[in-house]
């Protein structure tokens, strides 16, 4: 399964030049890497980056890491959480999150 994180380009280019990333200052502050499944990824976008331009969204395969925790958040629903640093060689692929219309982030087919 494909899981996603959204972050700052500049966040995730500091990743790739130590190789890997340890989160977000959120992220940190929780105790996990906060990631979201295609169903949830644009709500969480609309929720926690509402109007924040520069962003990346990473697609990551959930069976590459081996602290993922699927845990109740949101609405009961279950969130994939790692409990480690996640290694920029885990990323499928990276691409821009553009502001569209209405502020609303413009997601890549999932």
């Amino acid at each position: 399964m494909t899981i996603y994180k959204i972050l700052t380009k500049r966040m995730w280019d500091d990743a790739v030049a130590r190789g890997s990333f340890d989160g977000s200052p959120i992220d940190v502050a929780d105790g996990f890497i906060h990631f979201s499944t295609a169903a949830q990824v644009h709500e969480t976008a609309a929720k926690h980056f509402a109007g924040a331009q520069d962003l990346v969204l990473v697609a990551v395969s959930a069976d590459a890491l081996d602290a993922i925790k699927w845990e109740p958040s949101r609405g009961g629903d279950l969130f994939p959480h790692l409990y480690a640093a996640l290694p920029v060689s885990a990323a499928v692929w990276v691409r821009p999150l553009p502001l569209g219309p209405g502020d609303r982030h413009i997601f890549p087919e999932l």
